[in-house]
């Protein structure tokens, strides 16, 4: 499979010349393998992605973690929603009182957006999932849900013996007494474990994440602990803070590498970069 990072700012779009190594747009992840289309989120980066597609493409399925603003606020800029050849399926979870499309409206509708999601012209079908196995083509899909506040899944794809797992929005030392040294009642474990790739939620510093418990989202230390903790071969840090440019993610990425000992390669998410397992 490979995979392309569109997107990985968290919270909101940030743009500006200093952070033009690892981007300002927010999550955004496209998956491809043969004729298979999968996209993690809507985030700002859906609009680059949309004019990136083969023109000859008539099926997308949109993965969903969950509804807060900086995941969908792409949606409505992603053209294949307006072309009416295309079938475009929603995934997303489900919530306890009301229904994914219910929640979908609720962007797709003034004030928020001028047109409504009944409005749009492509043709598809919207799925809520739980925790959930499903497949979408050749991939085999696991979704559970994670530490984050309101309805959030975490997403494990898996297409023969190749793994990528997408947590963006994850607060993993939340869920567990002794994290990060057992397994047991960690948040995310299973999605991630012994995966190729995990693209993992690092928004905070680690003095700062002490002030922010609670909120769903890791610090950098965390999100390394986690990592090393599930097995995996590779660490993506994602959901850099909007106010962190390249220097500063760099410093933080060094403070939190350099005297340790890692037993897995960490990278910090870059946007425009691609991946193949």
């Amino acid at each position: 499979m490979n995979i392309k990072i569109w997107g990985c700012r968290g919270s909101i779009p940030s743009p500006g010349p200093e952070k033009s190594i690892y981007g300002s747009n927010t999550s955004c992840i496209q998956v491809t393998d043969g004729n298979n289309c999968i996209i993690l989120d809507g985030g700002s980066g859906i609009q680059r992605l949309s004019e990136s597609l083969p023109k000859n493409i008539t099926h997308i399925d949109l993965l969903l973690t969950h509804l807060h603003l900086d995941h969908i606020i792409g949606l409505g800029f992603f053209q294949p929603f307006y072309n009416p050849k295309m079938t475009i399926n929603i995934w997303g979870p489900a919530a306890a009182y009301v229904s994914l499309k219910q929640r979908l409206r609720r962007y797709f509708s003034p004030p928020l957006f001028p047109i409504r999601l009944s409005e749009l012209p492509c043709k598809g079908e919207i799925f809520e999932i739980h925790n959930s196995t499903f497949r979408i083509g050749d991939f085999k899909i696991t979704s559970e849900y994670i530490c984050h506040p309101g309805p959030t899944v975490g997403y494990r794809l898996q297409l023969g013996k190749a793994v990528f797992t997408y947590i963006p929005d994850h607060e993993p030392a939340l869920g567990s007494s002794d994290f990060p040294h057992n397994q047991e009642w960690t948040s995310g474990f299973k999605l991630a474990r012994g995966a190729d790739i995990l693209m993992q939620d690092a928004q905070y510093k680690n003095e700062d994440y002490k002030n922010r418990i609670g909120w769903g989202h890791s610090s950098m230390e965390n999100a390394i602990d986690f990592g090393e903790l599930s097995g995996v071969k590779k660490l993506l840090l994602f959901h850099h803070d909007p106010m962190h440019t390249d220097e500063q993610l760099m410093e933080l990425y060094k403070k939190n590498t350099q005297n340790r000992k890692l037993s897995i390669e960490v990278e910090l998410a870059e946007e425009g970069k691609s991946y193949n397992i």
